[in-house]
């Protein structure tokens, strides 16, 4: 069995998910604190029906038709996470913008094979993209079409754009840390979430810097991005898929340059 066996059915995950969220954008729906139990310093994390029913929908679908298959998810843990083939599940990336109005958030999908991300999607159902990459190539399709999608070039942190969700989801030393990358490079921006790393393997942006990641923020990225010609790596320069401290870019020598800076 290959990967490209599963795209029709990711693509069925993705609609079905997408379809399950929708009728909750842009409500008053009620949303729950993740972090109210884990103490002082923990922040808000919340979550909504619209996160549970989406996978919900997803979870039945993946039983249904590859039981033998783990999966692991934000918001209903782990199943068979030992198994050959695991799916990792965030069923909306963003919930923060999701329950503000704001689209820029998204369904990440990713397929693991042996503990490494063999294919991953990123849905946005609202603004109607996808966003795919099995690390030999990632595409995009939209309500402009269907193209391949392909970092830029970029030689220098001088010349990068770069991308967190905000410095304030990092810890203080991590933070300290981040300011010299952000002292160094020509735009530093704040927000974004999954659509930042999407917009990195489509070429708009450079550089990607985030911290305290759990594998469903991640996993799905991964394959987009190095399909389009990027690297996706954490702060040791060590594979990704597992979270953490992660850092992204389209171009190898900004990427070591970042490395270079965040562990000086």
């Amino acid at each position: 069995m290959t990967v490209i066996d599963f795209t029709a059915f990711i693509d069925r995950l993705a609609t079905a998910s997408g379809e399950t969220i929708l009728p909750f954008f842009r409500t008053s729906l009620g949303v729950d604190n993740k972090g109210a139990d884990k103490g002082p310093g923990h922040g808000f994390d919340p979550v909504t029906e619209a996160d549970r029913a989406a996978e919900a929908v997803m979870r039945r679908m993946i039983k249904a038709s590859f039981p033998q298959h783990g999966i692991v998810g934000e918001e209903f843990g782990n199943e068979r996470e030992d198994a050959d083939y695991v799916w990792v599940l965030d069923p909306i990336d963003g919930t923060k913008s999701f329950i503000s109005g704001f689209p820029i958030w998204g369904t990440l999908i990713a397929l693991m094979h042996h503990g490494a991300p063999v294919f991953g999607m990123m849905h946005q159902p609202y603004i109607g993209e996808r966003f795919s990459g099995d690390s030999g190539s990632a595409n995009y399709r939209g309500k402009t079409g269907q193209r391949k999608l392909a970092v830029r070039r970029c030689a220098t942190l001088s010349e990068a754009t770069l991308f967190t969700t905000s410095p304030l989801l990092m810890n203080a030393e991590d933070r300290a840390t981040f300011t010299r990358i952000e002292d160094k490079v020509r735009l530093a921006r704040y927000g974004g979430d999954c659509y930042s790393y999407c917009m990195l393997a489509a070429g708009h942006l450079d550089l990607v810097i985030e911290t305290e990641l759990k594998p469903y923020d991640i996993a799905a990225l991964i394959p987009i991005i190095t399909g389009a010609g990027g690297i996706v790596t954490n702060w040791d320069g060590k594979p990704a898929q597992s979270g953490g401290r992660i850092v992204a870019a389209g171009d190898r020598r900004v990427h070591e340059e970042a490395l270079a800076l965040l562990n000086s």
